[in-house]
């Protein structure tokens, strides 16, 4: 009787299935063991990992190129708030039309945001061109 039959046999008798765990190997090493329970733990643990992983919230706030002095006040706030709840923020300056000549100040303004920000979040993207929109990422500071 071979080995793989000798195993065969042992795994009926018991009810469980073989399983093959390294092929390659010389005799092929191989395992007794109720199969559908090993995937259902398996698919158990993964679920617990899945639900340990923490998710990452990106708020979104919006400018446009000549914002004045006072929605940029209000806009700074809602962002302070999103940092201080642990999301991340995307700012971004909107260019409609031929708006996009003020690319400049749309940077200052993003900058101006960073630094504005600076004790509650840091720069994870400069702000960069994309299309009509410039756009810039800060993560939220870990607190202590």
């Amino acid at each position: 009787m071979y080995p793989t039959r000798k195993a065969l046999a042992i795994a009926e008798e018991q009810e469980l299935d073989l399983v093959e765990i390294s092929p390659k190997a010389v005799p092929p090493v191989c395992k007794v063991m109720d199969y559908k329970k090993f995937l259902y733990e398996q698919k158990k643990r993964d679920k617990a990992l899945k639900s340990k992983a923490t998710k990452v919230i990106v708020k979104e706030i919006r400018f446009g190129p000549q914002t004045d002095d006072h929605d940029y006040e209000f806009k700074k706030k809602h962002a302070e708030k999103f940092l201080k709840e642990g999301a991340k923020l995307k700012a971004f300056v909107f260019f409609k039309g031929r708006s996009i000549v003020f690319k400049e100040q749309g940077q200052i303004l993003l900058l101006r945001l960073a630094q504005d920000l600076e004790e509650y979040g840091k720069v994870e993207q400069m702000p960069r061109l994309e299309g009509k929109r410039m756009t810039m990422f800060i993560a939220p500071k870990k607190s202590k």
